[in-house]
């Protein structure tokens, strides 16, 4: 079955294992995953994360992250742009989520980042997912 957004389908996925506390969770590849997924690794909301190949599934291995209290790290993770609307922002106008507590990721003519770095760069793009 194909899925119409594959990028709210990893973010689905990555949050019902959060909150099964799940150790690892297994999402098909794509570039642009593979960028969120780096991200989340950078700004310290998963602990690791690699390519795994195996009878015919290529995919990326995402090792979730908790607490001392095994808590998920991940408090929310929702996605912004959808494939029937798009959400564009200028460098001055994106989001702060959870005053500056949170991530935003934005899909920018220099590649994947956080809003964060993209105000710094002085460039939008499309807001793609928040995570808190």
């Amino acid at each position: 079955m194909s899925v119409s957004d594959p990028i709210a389908d990893m973010l689905t996925k990555v949050r019902n294992a959060a909150m099964a506390r799940h150790e690892k969770v297994d999402v098909p590849t794509s570039k642009l995953k593979l960028e969120i997924v780096k991200i989340l690794k950078a700004e310290g909301y998963i602990k690791n994360f690699k390519k795994v190949s195996q009878d015919g599934f290529n995919g990326i291995r995402i090792f979730l992250k908790y607490d001392d209290e095994n808590n998920s790290v991940i408090h929310g993770i929702e996605k912004v742009s959808t494939p029937g609307r798009r959400v564009y922002a200028g460098y001055k106008d994106l989001p702060r989520v959870y005053n500056g507590y949170g991530t935003v990721i934005v899909s920018t003519s220099l590649g994947v980042t956080t809003g964060k770095k993209a105000s710094e760069k002085m460039v939008g793009g499309e807001l793609i997912c928040t995570v808190w």
